[in-house]
């Protein structure tokens, strides 16, 4: 086993230069980095949260309120159907996590029921026929209709896996360098973002639900009776920062919807140069867009924001380019922030904040000083160990396949742009002491060859051979432990278990090849009659 192959020395001369292009970019200033010819490397170690310091942030996707908005959607779907059918009801409502109707004829009972089976509701995935609403009668001519619970269920998980793209776009759109954004349990996600000094900003821009719809006004309603809650079904009372009508009725039937949306960008009013949020809508919201404005010439509608009214204005004209403006006494910030949220798209569901925190600069830098500290130590001692165990040669190669390893961890972590935390440099060590194990390995299984009468050429061969199964089960089972970690565990368990997996792999490499074309080197150049660590 140890010779002195042509493969092994081309792969351990590619390793060294692949290990020195990847890592070299981190101990270059930025400034060097940007003149670098383009066909080399510039990625550098990403910093985690603990060590470039930035926000933090644990959100809660509120899937009951989901639920709610689903019921009361359902309701006007009721009421749109059972009017189309000219069904007569009364009493349409959600009660108890459901949307009750009183049919007024008994003998239409089961043709309403019959109608809204085949119309409310989308079809169940994973059924033939069924649908997400059930339709079940009840006493005095009553239907009751209710969420299949499988739907709410895949409902519930398909919005917090929306709700994290969605979160991803929008903290992108900040341009906050490599965020970690993962969810935790069934509804929690987990935002950190390195290097974002203001979390409230962050929360602002991440927690704003950011649902846009385009309602027409209901002018039918006048101040008073709105004022006395008088409100016709099919409408409903909005809140508006205009002092002068601090609340608008509008239809609750959206004319268009924030999800036609196909671009928006802050601007300046070309009059009076305020800012402003351009639009543009896709295909299918122009052509609506255009249909409503052509036929309301005269009647005002509301652009809504998460449910409140930005503002109202009377159609002068038919809009029929599919784009427009929204004005409502913006500064540049805050349109900036709309624009940048109705690119995003709405979240599906309001988001809670249940954990909030922030790590300074200094700390973070704190931290490194200590990582570098505590690598630095963790180095020393095993250089002393190994030196003083096995000898300055023995030794001495075994820390040169140690320095190896750790150019070839840097520069995988560079390449792959794995964030480095502190839990991370923890795994770095633990990679330090796992790495010249194997060593230890080899060449106490050396000394018990020429123990045993064996010559030094055999007793090396054998030291590599007999000892390689111990170091494979070993560092097999640290990497599939590593690879449990990062695939059930969140954050800085994911960052330890990344490193330690990198380590694991670079140590084998390096403990045994590299070790062994240096064995085979200096047993060709000093033919020694007897081993040195004997």
């Amino acid at each position: 086993m140890l010779t002195l192959s042509r493969w092994k020395v081309l792969l351990v001369v590619l390793a060294v230069i692949f290990g020195a292009l990847f890592a070299l970019p981190n101990a270059l200033p930025a400034e060097m980095r940007a003149r670098l010819p383009v066909f080399l490397p510039r990625q550098t170690l990403n910093l985690g949260l603990d060590l470039q310091g930035g926000s933090y942030l644990l959100l809660e996707v509120d899937t009951n309120a989901l639920r709610r908005e689903r019921l009361t959607n359902l309701v006007e779907d009721v009421r749109q159907n059972l009017r189309n059918e000219e069904i007569a009801f009364t009493d349409l409502g959600v009660t108890g996590g459901g949307v009750n109707v009183r049919i007024t004829d008994p003998g239409q009972v089961d043709a309403a029921a019959r109608a809204l089976r085949n119309s409310v509701g989308t079809p169940l995935a994973g059924t033939t026929g069924g649908r997400d609403v059930v339709v079940a009668t009840a006493p005095d001519q009553r239907l009751r209709l209710s969420f299949a619970a499988e739907a709410m269920e895949a409902e519930s998980a398909r919005a917090v896996d929306q709700s994290i793209e969605i979160i991803r776009r929008r903290v992108d759109e900040l341009g906050t360098r490599e965020p970690s954004i993962t969810r935790q349990g069934v509804n929690r996600v987990v935002v950190q973002a390195p290097g974002e000094s203001d979390p409230d900003r962050l929360k602002d821009v991440i927690g704003q639900t950011a649902k846009l719809t385009f309602q027409m006004v209901d002018d039918s309603v006048t101040p008073a009776e709105a004022a006395a809650g008088r409100i016709p079904p099919g409408s409903e009372l909005l809140p508006q920062d205009d002092p002068s009508e601090p609340f608008v009725v509008v239809k609750r039937r959206s004319v268009v919807t924030g999800e036609m949306l196909v671009h928006a960008n802050a601007g300046f009013h070309p009059q009076n140069q305020t800012p402003i949020v351009e639009f543009r809508f896709n295909g299918q919201g122009a052509r609506r867009f255009g249909d409503v404005t052509s036929q309301n010439i005269g009647k005002r509608f509301a652009i809504v924001l998460d449910r409140k009214v930005i503002s109202a204005p009377v159609i002068q004209s038919a809009i029929t380019g599919g784009s427009g403006f929204i004005e409502g006494n913006f500064t540049t910030e805050t349109a900036n922030d709309l624009a940048l949220l109705l690119r995003a798209g709405a979240l599906p569901a309001p988001l809670n904040v249940e954990e909030q925190r922030t790590v300074s600069a200094e700390l973070g830098a704190d931290s490194i000083k200590a990582g570098q500290v505590s690598t630095g130590v963790a180095f020393v001692a095993i250089v002393a160990f190994m030196i003083l165990a096995y000898g300055l040669l023995f030794g001495g190669i075994a820390i040169a396949a140690l320095l190896v390893n750790g150019l070839l961890i840097v520069a995988a972590m560079s390449l792959t742009q794995a964030t480095l935390t502190l839990p991370g440099i923890a795994g770095l060590i633990l990679t330090l002491a796992v790495a010249v194990d194997a060593n230890v390995l080899i060449y106490e299984r050396m000394r018990d060859e020429v123990r045993a009468g064996r010559s030094v050429i055999s007793a090396m061969d054998a030291g590599f051979s007999r000892a390689m199964s111990t170091i494979i089960d070993a560092n097999l089972t640290s990497l599939l432990a590593a690879l449990l970690m990062f695939q059930f565990g969140a954050g800085p368990v994911k960052g330890f278990a990344w490193t330690l997996s990198i380590g694991v792999i670079t140590s084998v490499f390096t403990a045994v090849l590299i070790t062994q074309v240096l064995l085979a080197v200096w047993f060709r150049t000093a033919r020694p009659k007897s081993l040195p660590i004997a």
